[in-house]
């Protein structure tokens, strides 16, 4: 036997350490953070910004924005685990405005700040529950279930409410959800922080996570394999309507009120912000960074449009058109069918060989 073949496993003796190099810091940011096109494109908006308006790089006008995108961040980040798996919520609207009265009327009601907070948490985690156990247990298709659900929801706060809105004073319960600020960040700017880095280790280093996307991708195929499809399912849709409820805790901090008109379009908006941050209607794809970057860069859209004096109708044009694009380079093989298009037309083509 040759010395070669003596030594040659030690030229593998270093593969052991990969995992572990793997698991540095290093490793867990790169596989967490979104890809470079998304935040290229914000950038981009925000050069565009500054151009066409002097305001736009203004303190005042970028709290304005943030604070407005922050409500949408945290239900895209529940909406995003819903999309992951194949499905949709299209209750989490209806379920952000009954957070808002709920929240308003245990608090005029005298009731302990901390405990109004998670009185409100559990009765929005309910109604996503009941979401889960319709589309597991009844195999109700989720476009129907959580649209039957937006409707009951909405009906419930309605009633509930009983008057045209309901004034909120509690000032701790303000300075926890709206005007406080915790290391230096306003309270709304560092609840979707923690909720999107929680949401984006949750996805990409648990058990739980890598099987939603296996659900996503194949739910058969991961039935099969042995994971609890099902439990997983109902987790999902519970964790939805919880944060929509924490959504609307920091709406009804912000606007000081609980109604049942509040959370309308909303549900829109986090599936919108899901999908131009390069998540799949399909399932299976995508990451709850590039949802939150998604929200900012329709904000930052709409933002600008304000600023330039653009109409609210020319606005849902240009909203539903950057909504019809991302679709197509997410969940359409639209970046495929481009690249494919220019590869086929403008390619390097060979020569033929001299007969």
């Amino acid at each position: 036997m040759s010395n070669k073949t003596l030594h040659e496993p030690e030229k593998t003796s270093g593969s052991p350490s990969a995992p572990h190099a793997r698991s540095t810091w290093g490793g867990m940011l790169k596989r967490i953070l979104p890809k470079s096109y998304l935040l290229l494109v914000l950038v981009v908006i925000i050069v565009i910004g500054y151009y066409v308006s002097a305001d736009f790089l203004t303190l005042r006008n970028a709290e304005n924005v943030i604070a407005a995108a922050s409500i949408v961040a945290v239900l895209a980040v529940g909406q995003f685990f819903v999309i992951l798996t194949g499905g949709i919520d299209l209750s989490v609207g209806s379920i952000l405005a009954m957070s808002t009265v709920i929240v308003a009327l245990t608090l005029q009601a005298g009731m302990a700040t901390g405990l109004s907070v998670a009185f409100t948490l559990f009765c929005c985690g309910i109604a996503g529950l009941v979401n889960g156990l319709l589309v597991v247990w009844l195999r109700i298709p989720p476009f129907i279930a959580t649209l039957a659900m937006m409707s009951a929801v909405k009906g419930f706060s309605y009633i509930i409410q009983s008057t045209s809105l309901i004034q909120i004073t509690d000032q701790t319960f303000i300075d926890l959800f709206a005007r406080g600020t915790s290391l230096g960040l306003q309270n709304p700017v560092m609840i979707f922080l923690v909720v999107m880095i929680l949401a984006a280790l949750v996805a990409k280093f648990t058990t739980f996570g890598r099987s939603l996307y296996a659900i996503g991708g194949n739910p058969e195929a991961a039935r099969l394999s042995g994971l609890p499809v099902a439990r997983n399912l109902i987790i999902t849709y519970t964790m939805s309507g919880l944060l929509a409820g924490l959504a609307g805790l920091i709406a009804a901090a912000q606007l000081r009120q609980g109604s049942s008109l509040i959370g309308v379009g909303y549900e829109l908006d986090a599936i919108a912000a899901v999908v131009v941050g390069g998540a799949s209607l399909m399932g299976g794809k995508g990451d709850p960074i590039s949802a939150v970057i998604g929200v900012f860069v329709l904000a930052t859209i709409i933002n600008v449009m304000n600023l330039v004096g653009i109409s609210s109708e020319p606005q849902l044009v240009i909203k539903g058109a950057v909504i019809v694009i991302a679709v197509f380079l997410s969940s359409a093989g639209g970046v495929q069918r481009i690249s494919g298009f220019f590869r086929s037309h403008f390619g390097r083509r060979t020569p033929r060989a001299a007969s």
